[in-house]
């Protein structure tokens, strides 16, 4: 019972990082191995602990998306990974087989031809509202031709092709995103649709959730449906007991060319009655099953741990070993997380060990064979710098990290100044880290500000290899045009944690509350903790770990210096808040929207949700109890926005109203 209730506790753990927090403390494997034990243990002991894994679906909502409440539950599937368990599973029935693709699942409502309602599947009861965000998927109609209730349960996916361009337009400095589902999975979420749209999300249906109303019998009808209703179903084929492995056998030799991420295949009755008919057990349907990849694995023998150090001074241990080919492709290195994934390895030089790629796309450590005891010695000083490190543990105690201790570091300097200077935050063109690392390391810029006084060494510049006077005129002329920014720009570039585009343009929108206050002296009072900052952490999207990133951050006191420099020699152009008629009003501001229908003041719904935002309102894609107006000039609609109102006695109004407002 102990160790099922800390199986318990771990994979609960590792399923809020996975599904909230887009990040992973253990691999696929690792938690379906945990997994499957927890599963033998509680049918050997009868019991199923409060909160076991066994009881829920995906994770709990905890962002500031609008919480809705799936009519029809979105239920995971059990799996498998044995494929001569399914002839068996089939019987005499004829079944579907379709690739289980590897993103976030999103489920569409349309009503009356339109897209209504788009909610990630959450924890299968609950989910997030993400309608603004589906509106920017690639290939969803935003209109169907059948008026009836549609309901489509589908993967929000990013192309392999997508995530490496992605990844490739990063700037300098930027981490890049580890998997195209956690990328997904981030921007499906995205509170900015303009971000979102910048994603290339595809939207695949699976399933049509409420084929019984619609009168549909079988999932090969329905995808056909859906097909003509401008949907691109996922992949799909007939299956029967005798041909089902044969089939499995064909496909997975092309899962390294599909050019969606896939983590399996997903098995259903065609028969849409009979497999309703079979009820549940435990927290499964039993009309469908999941048939996820053995990994492949190769052995190989570890040579080193390259220790690569970021802007943020932690220091990452990466493996290398003897090249091997994984799914088609070479591969001779492979990130160990963290320390104590290296020791719980016990990784020794020429160790052999295997490697997989988990799903098919991510190189992993999955054992090591000998253990021959030459261990890998965890470096007590910086790769970079040589200065000293320290290891950190996290708040629970289950991974440790090492980290350069030097605030001076080299490897710091130049990914602190290239997150400065690239375009999603000061934007100055032609300072990439490249260009940053030999002007660094002359000596000419020691903290942000010096940037802005490069021009004095403008003719040593010109005579280093690379150079030239061209690129130098160039480098400084970007920089001159950035000493006058909004502060937006300013707050995104510091490299606060948890502080970047959202944060900036929340705090901008805060700061419409303080008409007499200039922005720069607000946000000092955010960070020497006036009763501001308590005003600012109730803003919804912000909270008490952001207030207290930007605290911590100005604890240092080089901080607060760099910080005072930067405004010394920059123009902030909106640091007067000035309030006109079409900015902060207080009849608008705080207030909650939800716009629906054409529009005719306005260009288009966008527009009009820009202009309730610069008032400081805020607009939601769904009606609920927090609702104050649904926007929409046609009152008498019968559409599910205008019920769901009226039920709730919220008042309905027109673009003209809005505007008196």
């Amino acid at each position: 019972m102990e160790r099922q209730q800390f199986l318990t506790n771990r994979l609960n753990e590792a399923a809020r990082a996975y599904y909230q927090e887009d990040r992973e403390i253990m691999t696929n494997k690792e938690y379906d191995t945990l997994y499957d034990e927890l599963a033998g243990l509680e049918k050997k002991n009868g019991v199923v602990l409060s909160g076991s894994p066994a009881m829920f679906v995906g994770y709990t909502v905890v962002s500031n998306l609008a919480k809705v409440k799936h009519v029809y539950p979105a239920l995971s599937l059990d799996k498998t990974k044995d494929r001569k368990t399914l002839p068996a599973w089939i019987g005499e029935k004829e079944a579907v087989l379709s690739w289980k693709l590897d993103g976030l699942t999103v489920v569409l409502t349309y009503e009356d031809g339109f897209l209504n309602q788009a909610v990630t599947r959450g924890n299968g009861i609950v989910g997030e509202d993400v309608t603004h965000n589906a509106r920017f998927f690639r290939n969803i109609p935003l209109c169907i031709k059948d008026t009836r209730k549609i309901v489509v349960r589908g993967e929000a996916v990013i192309s392999y092709e997508d995530f490496k361009r992605i990844n490739e337009s990063l700037p300098a400095g930027k981490e890049p995103y580890k998997n195209p589902r956690n990328l997904a999975s981030g921007s499906v979420r995205q509170l900015s649709s303009m971000e979102a749209a910048k994603r290339c999300i595809q939207f695949c249906p699976f399933e049509l959730a409420n084929s019984d109303e619609l009168g549909i019998k079988t999932v090969i009808d329905a995808f056909s449906f859906l097909k003509n209703e401008g949907f691109i179903p996922v992949q799909h084929c007939i299956v029967h007991a005798e041909d089902i492995v044969a089939t499995i056998d064909k496909i997975e030799s092309y899962v390294t060319e599909n050019p969606l991420p896939t983590d399996g295949l997903v098995l259903a009755y065609n028969d849409i009655p009979y497999g309703q008919s079979l009820g549940m057990t435990g927290k499964f349907p039993k009309h469908s099953i999941a048939f996820k990849w053995k990994d492949d694995t190769a052995e190989t023998t570890l040579r080193d741990v390259e220790w690569s150090a970021s802007r943020t001074g932690l220091i990452n241990p990466v493996a290398i070993f003897d090249p091997v080919e994984l799914e088609g492709t070479i591969v001779k290195r492979a990130s160990v997380h963290n320390i104590r994934v290296l020791q719980n390895l016990q990784l020794g030089y020429e160790d052999m060990i295997t490697i997989y790629k988990s799903n098919m796309i991510i190189p992993q450590i999955d054992q090591n064979l000998t253990k021959n005891g030459k261990h890998i010695v965890i470096p007590e000083t910086c790769p970079v710098c040589g200065e000293k490190t320290e290891r950190k543990c996290n708040e629970d105690n289950t991974s440790e990290f090492l980290y350069c201790t030097n605030p001076d570091c080299p490897a710091k300097k130049i990914k602190k100044f290239a997150h400065f200077t690239d375009r999603d935050h000061m934007n100055i063109v032609g300072l990439s880290e490249a260009t940053l690392e030999p002007i660094i390391a002359h000596g000419f810029i020691h903290e942000l500000s010096d940037l802005f006084s490069l021009s004095a060494y403008k003719e040593e510049m010109k005579s280093w290899e690379g150079f030239g006077d061209k690129k130098v005129s160039n480098i400084l002329a970007a920089i001159k045009e950035k000493e006058e920014i909004p502060f937006q720009n300013l707050l995104s570039s510091l490299g606060i944690v948890n502080v970047g585009h959202h944060v900036a343009k929340l705090f901008d929108t805060f700061a419409k509350k303080y008409p007499d206050i200039k922005k720069t002296t607000l946000f000092e009072k955010i960070w020497t903790k006036s009763p501001e900052s308590i005003a600012f952490s109730e803003v919804s999207g912000i909270g008490e770990v952001i207030v207290k990133s930007i605290q911590e951050y100005f604890e240092n006191e080089k901080n607060v210096t760099e910080y005072n420099n930067l405004l010394s020699v920059l123009t902030i152009t909106d640091d007067n808040v000035v309030l006109t008629e079409n900015t902060f009003q207080s009849s608008v501001a705080g207030k909650r929207f939800v716009v629906t229908g054409a529009v005719t003041h306005f260009k288009n719904r966008k527009q009009l949700t820009q202009d309730i935002e610069e008032k400081g309102g805020k607009v939601s894609g769904s009606v609920s109890k927090n609702t104050d107006y649904l926007i929409n000039n046609d009152a008498a609609s019968t559409s599910g926005k205008n019920k769901k109102a009226k039920e709730l006695g919220i008042p309905i109004i027109t673009e003209e109203e809005y505007l008196k407002l």
